[in-house]
């Protein structure tokens, strides 16, 4: 939002205020300032008048000008397309610096002395209007031959560029700051006074509009004669300044400067679109297939009502205004489930436009009529009274937030001049209606905030807080322990941590077939496309930031995130997630320079090490891209699924311009978080007996793992797969070799216990499986 202090003087009168200070009061406000710019034209540089203008005799693209320049009048050589006799335009004299490497001297161009150059707006550091010659007018003050353009304070102006957050477009506009400096310096504004010139018809003679079904928006309707109407050279460079000029054409220029003012949403239509019955121009307003109000001649769409406006195209004839305002709250759920493409305006409408269309419409009236216009007596209004929502607040619960007592005489002027109305009731409870243009203020939080704007929060005395200490000890608590532990496991295993956002892009999810938010729970704005929707895992997110590290040269990258995701009925839960991708190691000398890349088994070794012990199983159901269908499996814990190990998918490496990569993701609340339990351990050596077994192909090793468990041999005390060899000769069969650790906790184990305890587990083998020693 651009705002400049001449033009915030014309609201309020801030004369006594230095521009820094106000800087200071927009930041302290919730209005962040985020730049200051002062306008300084050159010295010398001074209001002249063309006198006289003729061709260079060798050149067709040069002019001849005679130039009075008050105590003299000066030749110059001009090439601008614009220039010609009668017109008061900014000369820089001889000698003028227009910038460090610009200096004006006496020239010749092709043989013809020239004295000096007449600028344009650019060269004189202002707003970009055309390619020509800026001309001016009276607007910027009082022309005078020869006076330094830098003593026209309407053009050495001080801009101010602010940083606004979504909920407040109350304050897109120069009426809306000046709303809030009015609170907080308690100057009142400018009383507008509506002077508009007519014409001898009125509008009911000329215009009809028909509204056909109810409708959502507020409408107001003003026919203006512009045949005579000439937009004046200061509010062209201010409609440039904020990005919105467009050379030759005034109305809409007009229209944009003073939505810019004002705040109100304005659009214009050429009188000659309408349908012509009876000499009378006739409109429509109805809504359309999508459900959005319409304005419409003879079934053909002139505007998508604060949606999607037309261009407008100037011409010097008669145009209908149109003042309209829409609760944005509704607009914005409309545009979101009809995903409608929108314009320019919908960022205003969206955002909360002035509500008060009326006095939108008479300011841009008497601004029109000041610089040409002609106004059709009357008006066509659609405005539908809208109720103002009502909260009743207690000035001690207030205060209570707040932390300091307010006076209610001060928390009622504070309200009173940010627009709200209100009523004393019983026990000290302020009613408060709340104005149109505050459709974010929702509660007594919201109002308390508004009260602490103004009195500055650098003016609420810091108090030390009294904190009564009682066992606060709960699952939140636990679950914090938790975190912490697991986050510091995952750092030692060599993972790095991230923090990104619970929002994702859909398209994505769609692409890599993840679950998606149902549409009608999903959110209404999004703060940009490509986050536009909750997320339904945290993998999305890590694999993107590994892409994105690659593409600054980080070959290996090691991340986790324990954080929130979403299900299609947006329903939380917690996620433990994890991806790694690239070289196991650094290249070091002891691997040659050429380290291996991460293996699923390597992955899923320092994951366990993490979060602690698990099994893996073969996943039987792949939900998603991102699982490879061959490297991956289930992550079991007490015999129940808690998450999952995949290599992820090829294409998706391909797609991100990765190499090798893994990922995990596990459900946070299902990770134990078991005390550590110390227990007594034997003091008698260990054995450590290595058995051979042939079984089928097809046969899981869990099925053996289950019978050795089912023994419960208390000498057994662990036992691990440490080979798997298979060739022709076994056909459909391999030999699995199983590394078994013996010992007694009460004596040293003799030979024949050894041979009774692996004999329990061959038997017990043969009977439930059928299968055996290798021969």
């Amino acid at each position: 939002m651009i705002i400049t202090r001449t033009w915030l003087e014309e609201f309020i009168d801030i004369s006594k205020i230095e521009t820094d200070d106000i800087c200071k009061t927009l930041n302290s406000i919730g209005l962040e300032v985020d730049s200051l710019e002062k306008n300084t034209i050159a010295a010398k540089v001074v209001v002249g008048k063309v006198l006289e203008k003729v061709k260079h005799p060798d050149a067709d693209k040069l002019n001849i000008c005679q130039v009075d320049v008050g105590e003299e009048t000066v030749q110059i050589v001009c090439g601008a397309k614009n220039v010609d006799a009668g017109q008061y335009v900014p000369v820089a004299l001889v000698g003028c610096q227009l910038s460090p490497d610009f200096k004006i001297k006496k020239a010749k161009l092709r043989g013809v002395e020239s004295n000096g150059m007449i600028c344009s707006s650019t060269e004189l550091g202002l707003a970009k209007l055309n390619d020509g010659i800026l001309e001016l007018d009276n607007s910027i003050g009082k022309l005078v031959l020869g006076k330094e353009l830098r003593e026209y304070k309407l053009l050495n102006d001080e801009i101010i560029e602010i940083e606004l957050t979504a909920n407040r477009g109350d304050c897109l506009s120069i009426n809306g700051v000046a709303r809030e400096l009015n609170a907080y310096y308690n100057i009142p504004l400018y009383e507008f006074e509506k002077n508009v010139e007519y014409n001898d018809l009125g509008i009911g003679q000329i215009l009809a509009i028909e509204n056909h079904k109810q409708i959502d928006s507020s409408l107001t309707f003003k026919v203006v004669d512009f045949k005579d109407y000439k937009l004046s050279v200061l509010h062209k460079l201010r409609t440039a300044m904020i990005g919105k000029y467009e050379d030759c054409n005034d109305i809409k220029n007009t229209i944009n400067y003073i939505t810019h003012c004002t705040g109100v949403i304005l659009n214009a239509y050429n009188k000659k679109m309408c349908v012509e019955e009876n000499g009378l121009s006739i409109l429509e307003i109805k809504k359309d297939s999508d459900g959005f109000d319409n304005v419409y001649a003879e079934n053909q769409s002139l505007s998508k009502v604060a949606v999607n406006h037309n261009d407008i195209v100037s011409q010097k004839e008669d145009f209908i205004i149109e003042a309209s305002y829409i609760n944005p709250e509704l607009l914005s759920k409309q545009v979101f489930e009809t995903k409608v493409k929108t314009g320019d305006v919908y960022y205003r409408a969206s955002r909360g436009s002035e509500p008060d269309i009326e006095k939108g419409i008479d300011y841009f009236t008497t601004f029109v009529s000041k610089y040409g216009a002609l106004i059709y007596k009357g008006a066509k209004n659609f405005i539908e009274d809208i109720e103002k929502t009502a909260i009743d607040v207690n000035i001690d619960k207030i205060n209570a937030i707040i932390g300091q007592k307010i006076s209610k005489v001060e928390i009622k002027r504070i309200l009173s001049s940010l627009g709200f109305e209100f009523k004393d009731t019983s026990n000290n409870v302020l009613s408060i209606r709340i104005p149109l243009f505050r459709h974010d203020i929702k509660n007594i939080a919201d109002v308390t905030e508004e009260i602490v704007r103004i009195i500055g929060i650098d003016n609420i005395q810091a108090k030390p807080l009294a904190i009564d200490e009682v066992n606060r000890v709960n699952n939140t608590t636990y679950d914090l322990i938790k975190k912490n532990k697991l986050r510091a496991k995952a750092m030692e295993n060599g993972f790095n941590e991230t923090l990104t956002y619970v929002f994702a892009s859909k398209e994505s999810l769609v692409k890599y077939s993840f679950e998606t938010v149902k549409e009608e729970l999903d959110i209404l704005n999004p703060i940009v496309k490509e986050l536009n929707t909750y997320r339904t895992t945290i993998l999305l997110n890590l694999v993107e930031a590994c892409a994105n590290n690659y593409k600054i040269g980080a070959k290996s990258t090691s991340f986790f995130e324990i954080g929130a995701i979403f299900d299609r009925n947006r329903n939380e839960s917690k996620k433990i997630s994890f991806v790694q991708t690239g070289a196991l190691e650094q290249e070091e000398v002891s691997n040659a320079g050429k380290p291996q890349n991460i293996d699923l088994f390597k992955f899923a070794k320092k994951i366990l090490n993490t979060i602690g012990k698990f099994d893996l199983e073969p996943m039987k159901t792949i939900n998603n891209s991102f699982i490879h269908p061959y490297q991956n499996a289930d992550v079991i814990v007490d015999g129940k699924v808690i998450g999952y190990i995949s290599k992820l998918h090829p294409s998706v490496c391909e797609d991100y311009n990765l190499s090798d990569t893994f990922i995990a993701e596990i459900d946070f609340n299902e990770i134990k978080n078991d005390l550590v339990k110390t227990v007594s351990y034997s003091k008698f050596q260990s054995s450590k007996k290595d058995l051979s077994i042939i079984t089928p192909k097809t046969l899981a090793y869990k099925e053996i793992k289950n019978v050795i468990n089912a023994l419960d041999d208390k000498n057994i005390k662990q036992f691990n797969l440490i080979d798997i060899y298979t060739d022709d000769k076994l056909g459909e069969n391999e030999s699995l070799t199983i590394r078994f650790v013996l010992q007694n906790d009460e004596k040293t184990m003799e030979e024949e216990d050894i041979t009774a305890s692996m004999n329990n587990i061959l038997e017990a083998l043969e009977s439930k499986l059928s299968i055996g020693l290798r021969q």
